[in-house]
């Protein structure tokens, strides 16, 4: 009697669990230091790389180099978009991505087979939203095993076209042909007139709240719907006053404007399901609990 009443209260916690899961239909993910651990050294690499683009090409001086590079990052999001809006400096958006993403280590980047098979057992949307370009992504995807995990991929081209919104606003890795060409289509449609009407010196992307309305209009997906897994605080909160759940990731601490903080990204199903955790814990507890009933040995 007593296991029908466990299978009978597992069954309803699955039943629970599918629900939960079912009120997002689309999951949002950051890629650099979200998909893959911070300690992988590519954030370095490429602050180092910015660094040395602000030496050779812009000139700067060596000695105020690190602070802008660190200040222009943490009041703009980007030191890109300082560099452009708050100091004027005018650059070529191609060039500085190569030089910058260019001589990355992205060797140290690792196919994520359990990362992998998390995803792809999810069946709610799932969509790459990045600063970096293009290549970039398509690079850190690709080690890491995941280029076909995601639906597109926002990236800097999306949110600043040079002239008009490119064909790839929303790449899809794979798939049907004319299933791909429907869905860039519709991206295309869905660019919001502050993209269409981006110049070489402003530079829309994260933490922006309106970089992040932008990614909704464009990607076509319901906030309320939706769950942000980013690394960044400062994301977090501009996520959250856009509308969206969201999920600090690489800390076990919450963020101002998280729902949830995962240590791990590979702890995904958690921020999914989070509701449920302790009321399930204790309805295991209080069904498998040993009752008073003497033990009755038959022979």
């Amino acid at each position: 009697m007593k296991w029908n009443i466990l299978a009978d209260t597992v069954l309803k916690m699955d039943s629970v669990r599918r629900s939960n899961a079912a009120k997002y239909e689309c999951l949002l993910f950051d890629m650099d230091d979200t998909l893959y651990p911070m300690s992988s050294g590519i954030n370095l690499a490429c602050r180092k790389n910015i660094e040395e683009f602000m030496l050779q090409h812009l000139h700067m001086e060596e000695t105020e180099v690190p602070r802008l590079c660190l200040e222009l990052y943490k009041e703009y999001g980007t030191t890109m978009a300082g560099l452009k809006q708050a100091l004027g400096y005018e650059f070529d958006n191609d060039e500085f991505h190569a030089y910058v993403h260019g001589r990355l280590p992205y060797d140290v980047l690792k196919p994520d087979p359990t990362l992998r098979n998390l995803l792809l057992s999810m069946p709610q949307r799932k969509v790459i939203f990045t600063n970096a370009d293009k290549a970039h992504a398509d690079q850190v995807l690709s080690r890491l095993g995941l280029e076909d995990c995601f639906e597109g991929i926002i990236c800097f081209e999306t949110l600043n076209p040079p002239l008009e919104p490119v064909s790839h606003c929303m790449d899809v890795p794979d798939g049907d042909d004319d299933d791909d060409a429907e869905l860039t289509a519709g991206a295309e449609a869905n660019v919001p007139d502050c993209a269409k009407l981006s110049s070489c010196s402003r530079v829309l992307c994260k933490p922006s709240v309106e970089a992040i309305e932008a990614a909704i209009q464009i990607a076509n997906f319901d906030p309320n719907r939706t769950i942000f897994f980013d690394d960044s605080a400062r994301n977090i909160l501009s996520g959250k006053a856009a509308g969206l759940h969201t999920v600090i990731v690489g800390s076990s601490t919450l963020v101002p404007g998280a729902d949830h903080a995962l240590t791990s990204i590979h702890n995904i199903k958690e921020a999914l399901l989070p509701e449920i955790r302790e009321g399930e814990e204790e309805q295991i507890e209080q069904v498998i609990q040993p009752s008073a009933v003497p033990t009755v040995v038959l022979a």
